[in-house]
């Protein structure tokens, strides 16, 4: 079994703009359920994982489209591909009640995120900043003291 202690969100995630930020918030806690999850509780943990990942990037993909952003394609893409290891992911458990894979899944989101939120989102962030406020976005980050 992949153990593995589950993340908690951290102001070094903020990217300054409030609903990207509080859906990110979720998306940490929703992969924290999944590797704290007991077996028994893992596919109801990754179905609401699912749920979360479908509304942010379905969320994220409006927001591309409505304000032309650039660099939506590849943005997509990548949410594009993340769901398709899920979707695979979910029917190997609900096939193979394979849980060693789920929970390996789980770390990589977990890898995976700041690398994403530190470059597509943060770039997605300013633009909606700048189309909605003219502005870049002020991010404030308490008991932040290192870089990630």
């Amino acid at each position: 079994m992949t153990t593995t202690t589950p993340p908690a969100w951290t102001d070094h995630f903020l990217l300054g703009y409030p609903p990207m930020d509080d859906t990110h918030r979720e998306f940490v806690d929703t992969v924290a359920a999944m590797i704290a999850a007991s077996d028994e509780g893992f596919a109801a943990c990754l179905d609401a994982f699912i749920r979360h990942a479908e509304d942010h990037f379905s969320q994220e993909k409006t927001w591309m489209t409505e304000t032309e952003f650039p660099a939506r394609q590849c943005h997509i893409d990548e949410h594009d591909a993340v769901l398709k290891s899920v979707y695979e992911v979910r029917e190997r458990i609900a096939s193979q009640r394979d849980f060693e894979t789920g929970r390996a899944l789980a770390a990589e989101l977990m890898n995976w995120f700041p690398g994403h939120a530190d470059y597509m989102d943060a770039a997605l962030a300013q633009w909606m900043t700048k189309q909605r406020s003219g502005g870049a976005p002020v991010v404030l980050r308490r008991g932040v003291t290192t870089s990630r």
